[in-house]
């Protein structure tokens, strides 16, 4: 279903120790694509201490079809739903190459959503809500995070949104 949650695991073994982030992802039928490239003159991500900070992503397909456009204009809210949503597998992705395993993860901290919105659009949670979601379905309580979502006149080639995160880490 497009623009709503999808949890298929039982909550009774929510726990991160009962299911792991990879059984999570394949319950949700989901298989990580490599890591997308930089873009520009920047890192994927920064590993200070035990914080993960994870650059901004976009709606990359495996064979690096970005999708682009308006938000309220001529993209509609359940398919930026869905770019968010594949923004954040992308996301996963990316913690997943810098970390080596998911599991290290001990909590997403903080996420960025930025719509690339027409200017009366007023739905930016809504939309941004694609990849809180998949945070929640794939770590459970651990996905659980504090979050800004807003909107922008453009984003970097014209794509619908991006996405950046803080994560926490296990000692």
């Amino acid at each position: 279903m497009t623009g709503q949650r999808v949890n298929s695991l039982d909550p009774k073994n929510d726990s991160p120790a009962a299911v792991s982030p990879y059984d999570r992802l394949q319950a949700l039928g989901i298989n990580l694509p490599p890591a997308p490239p930089p873009i520009a003159n920047f890192v994927t991500h920064v590993r200070e201490g035990n914080i993960l900070y994870l650059s901004g992503q976009g709606p990359r397909e495996p064979d690096g079809h970005l999708y682009a456009g308006k938000v309220g204009g001529d993209v509609d809210i359940d398919s930026a739903y869905d770019h968010a949503r594949l923004t954040g597998i992308n996301l996963l992705a990316v913690m997943h190459d810098a970390l080596g395993d998911l599991g290290k993860v001990k909590r997403i901290v903080k996420i960025l959503g930025m719509v690339n919105a027409v200017p009366d659009f007023a739905e930016h949670p809504r939309v941004i809500n694609g990849c809180s979601d998949l945070m929640m379905d794939v770590f459970g309580e651990a996905g659980s995070h504090a979050r800004s979502a807003v909107g922008f006149g453009s984003l970097p080639g014209n794509i619908t949104v991006e996405i950046e995160a803080i994560v926490a880490l296990h000692e």
